[in-house]
């Protein structure tokens, strides 16, 4: 069996370019896409549209693809955290109105200036 100048056989040196083309590929991206037909006498029966995109999560992201993030089978919780997100704001909004009713209101600003003076 051959080896390289490290002493180790050249099959190890195969899975190392393996590594590559596979670190490569993942770095870079890769699309797969096709189209499927099936005809019967010349009359379009079906048609499949195939797309395949192969990079690591980071591309997938820089690219604009994060339909994961929001699936509900691949993120379990996220529904309670998009819940708990609109009561939170349901929540800043009904304080919002409440400060903003308090200091729109001119007969309890003058209730307040004449009791703090007195």
């Amino acid at each position: 069996m051959p080896t390289d100048m490290t002493g180790s056989s050249s099959r190890g040196s195969g899975s190392s370019g393996l590594v590559d083309i596979l670190d490569r590929v993942l770095d870079k991206g890769l699309v797969v896409a096709g189209d499927i037909k099936v005809s019967l006498a010349e009359v379009e029966l079906l048609t499949i549209r195939i797309r395949l995109l192969i990079c690591s999560i980071d591309k997938a992201e820089q690219i604009g693809l994060d339909w994961w993030k929001y699936d509900r089978h691949l993120s379990p919780g996220r529904e309670t955290v998009l819940q708990e997100n609109l009561e939170l704001r349901e929540q800043v909004r009904s304080l919002e109105r409440r400060l903003d009713s308090l200091t729109k209101s001119p007969g309890r600003r003058g209730r307040a200036l004449t009791s703090s003076k007195g």
